[in-house]
């Protein structure tokens, strides 16, 4: 798996039909070629207690305080419950927030998400975007089989690999050269990152709370115990399989409760 390295700046001179040298630009070889993705839990406040007492203020009030102050293991039954028969607001009294390193082409999935999720992402307007690129893997499936609605992804021979992987760097140094040129002209960085592909890495913070995070991972994670099944697109189940990791560590029996269950958000 290729994963990140801080290479630095190459650069060549830009020169003008006068003859005089601008600002440089980038050379290819400064670029950074990446088939992984970050994903970092960088605060919550997420228990299993959490979703115990907002269950039990509807019988008991006041007294549901109480819960703060016991063992969440007593109550896992509750925990199953709720999520079996589908009391969704409960799961939803806590919070985690991820920084998320990603393509831009998962992004613009992730961020079909919306109830339950805030988002702030790097801006293509306020800073200069660094080179660094998505290029599969060598276990990422290629070819895709089948007819639409009903398809497989199987593995690509080694010459679809090389072809993938020359094609996708040959665009990107083409394209960020052309982005650099624009900004040593002079040119808004807002109009020059119109020359970036969706290939680009960005990085977001994103902010849930586990009945959200169920939901996301419903759909955007492939997992045999799903009731409901799910396709998810390579590069975004990677991000949803580190997010999950992260807050099976947090809330265990709402976790167990959820794969018990078929994987179904409440």
């Amino acid at each position: 798996m290729l994963r990140a390295r801080r290479v630095p700046r190459k650069v060549v001179a830009n020169r003008s039909s006068d003859g005089r040298t601008r600002t440089p630009v980038t050379s290819p070889e400064s670029l950074t070629f990446r088939s992984d993705v970050t994903v970092e839990l960088v605060k919550s406040s997420a228990s299993d207690a959490d979703v115990l007492f907002a269950a039990r203020v509807s019988t008991a009030g006041e007294q549901s305080l109480d819960e703060l102050k016991k063992d969440p293991e007593r109550s896992k039954g509750l925990i199953n419950y709720l999520m079996r028969d589908r009391h969704g607001s409960p799961f939803e009294h806590n919070s985690m927030t991820f920084f998320i390193s990603a393509p831009i082409f998962v992004f613009r999935e992730f961020m079909r998400h919306r109830v339950g999720w805030s988002y702030n992402e790097e801006s293509g307007r306020y800073r200069e975007l660094e080179p660094v690129f998505y290029v599969p893997g060598a276990d990422r499936k290629l070819v895709q089989e089948g007819r639409p609605g009903k398809y497989v992804f199987v593995e690509g021979t080694p010459a679809q690999h090389e072809a993938v992987s020359g094609a996708l760097r040959e665009s990107y140094e083409q394209s960020y050269t052309a982005y650099q040129k624009m900004l040593a002209d002079g040119v808004a960085r807002e109009v020059a990152r119109a020359a970036l592909p969706v290939g680009l890495y960005s990085s977001m913070y994103a902010t849930c709370n586990a009945r959200s995070l169920m939901h996301f991972l419903g759909l955007r994670t492939q997992h045999e115990l799903a009731k409901v099944p799910s396709f998810p697109q390579r590069e975004i189940e990677m991000v949803g399989e580190k997010m999950e990791a992260e807050w099976a560590k947090l809330m265990p029996l709402t976790y167990a409760a959820f794969n018990a269950n078929g994987r179904v958000a409440p």
